[in-house]
C-alpha cells in the first residue's frame, strides 16, 4: 500500500478508525478482531481510536483493550504500526450516553496513564486532544499534552476538532511538534476545508474522520452524490473507494481513517490509494 508520513513515521496512506468497533451497534468482540486482522492483511499500518469508544456503562478504553487484543493476536509482524489514541471527550457526561468533555490538565495526565494501560505499552505512539472543554483554556489543555510529551508518555503530539486558530496556538504550544489535525471532513461535511488547506501549508498530517460521512450514512453515499458512483463505474471500484481517493488527492498530507465493523469494508476502501483520479475527475467530484 502507498504511503504518508505522519510526523516522522511512514504510515499506510488509509487508516482504520476503530470506532464502529466499539459503539451501539457494534459487532461482537470476535469480529471485532477479526476486521482489524483484515485491515491489517490490507497493509493498513495507522489504526486510530480513543478512550471515550464505549457503550455507555461498559469499561471505559473497550475500544483501546479490542486493539491491543487484535496486535497481540494477529500473526504477522505489528512492529510497523501506530495506535493513535484521544483523550478529552467523556461518554457519560452530562448523563449515561451523553458525550461531553474535559480538557483539564490532570484529567488528560490521567486519561493517558490508563491508555498506556489499556493498549499495554509504554509509550503512546500519537495521542490526540480529542475536543476543545469550553469550561477549560484550550492553552492549558494543550499544555497538559505538551508535558506529556516532554516526560515521554507520549512520542507524537496532535488534536482534533480544532480550528485554524487553535491549530497554530498548539503548534506554539508544543514548540513547532504539533503532527496532526484529525477533523470530520467528507463529502456531506465540507466545513474543515480551511484546517485542511493549513495542516497542508503547515506540512501536519490531517485526518478526515467519518470521511464516508459516518455511521450508517457510509452505504448511501453513492446514491446522495452521484457523480461519486458514476467516477466509481469508469474505475471499477466502489464509491466508497473513490471518497477516499478523492480525499486523498486533494493533499499529501491527508490521511482518510474510514470506520468499519466487518472485515470486507476495510478491504474494500484499503483499495482507495492505488486508484488514480484525473484533474478533471476530481474537479467534479470537488464541485459535487
Amino acid at each position: 500500500m502507498k504511503t504518508r508520513k505522519i510526523g516522522d513515521v511512514t504510515v499506510s496512506a488509509i487508516g482504520f478508525g476503530g470506532m464502529p468497533i466499539a459503539i451501539e451497534g457494534r459487532p461482537d468482540e470476535s469480529q471485532g478482531i477479526a476486521t482489524i486482522h483484515a485491515a491489517l492483511d490490507a497493509g493498513i499500518t495507522f489504526i486510530d481510536t480513543a478512550d471515550a469508544y464505549r457503550i455507555p456503562g461498559e469499561k471505559v478504553s473497550y475500544n483501546e483493550l479490542t486493539i491491543a487484543k487484535a496486535l497481540k493476536s494477529y500473526g504477522g509482524d505489528t512492529s510497523n504500526v501506530l495506535v493513535a489514541t484521544k483523550g478529552g471527550h467523556l461518554r457519560e457526561s452530562p448523563e449515561p450516553g451523553a458525550w461531553g468533555q474535559n480538557g483539564h490538565p490532570d484529567y488528560l495526565k490521567k486519561a493517558v496513564e490508563a491508555s498506556l494501560v489499556a493498549l499495554g505499552v509504554d509509550v503512546i505512539g500519537l495521542y490526540q486532544f480529542h475536543r476543545p472543554d469550553p469550561n477549560v483554556d484550550y492553552a492549558d489543555s494543550v499544555g497538559a499534552i505538551r508535558d506529556l510529551l516532554d516526560a515521554g508518555k507520549i512520542r507524537m503530539a496532535g488534536i482534533s476538532n480544532a480550528n485554524p486558530e487553535q491549530i497554530l496556538l498548539s503548534q506554539e504550544i508544543l514548540g513547532g511538534r504539533l503532527v496532526s489535525v484529525q477533523n470530520q471532513f467528507s463529502p456531506t461535511f465540507r466545513s474543515s476545508e480551511p484546517e485542511l488547506e493549513l495542516c497542508d501549508e503547515l506540512g501536519i498530517a490531517f485526518l478526515p474522520w467519518s470521511p464516508l460521512s459516518g455511521i450508517g450514512r457510509a452505504g448511501g453515499l453513492g446514491d446522495r452524490f452521484s457523480v461519486f458512483r458514476e467516477v466509481a463505474d469508469v474505475h471499477g471500484v466502489s464509491p466508497q473507494v473513490i471518497c477516499l481517493a478523492w480525499e486523498l488527492a486533494k493533499s499529501p498530507v491527508v490521511i482518510p481513517i474510514p470506520g468499519s465493523s466487518r472485515p470486507a469494508t476495510i478491504i474494500d476502501s484499503a483499495q482507495a490509494p492505488d486508484v488514480e483520479l484525473t484533474a478533471d475527475e476530481v474537479a467534479r467530484l470537488d464541485a459535487a
